[in-house]
């Protein structure tokens, strides 16, 4: 499977991939303060596990940061 993730494109060797399963293979320690957008549309929290992933999707991934 063929993800474009933050405008990087990367290669997966599973064929069928959740968002949840993507962020724990990419962000196994560092899913808290960040959001997810497929294609333009922001994916809730939620749905992460239940939203499964298609070839050449573009996928944000945002982190949130402090700073003042």
């Amino acid at each position: 499977m063929e993800l474009i993730i933050n405008q990087e494109k990367k290669i997966f060797k599973e064929e069928v991939l959740t968002l949840q399963e993507l962020l724990d293979i990419e962000l196994p320690d560092k899913q808290k303060g960040i959001a997810i957008a497929i294609d333009q549309q922001v994916i809730p929290r939620s749905q992460w596990e239940n939203t499964s992933l298609q070839s050449n999707q573009k996928i944000i991934i945002i982190k949130a940061t402090q700073g003042g």
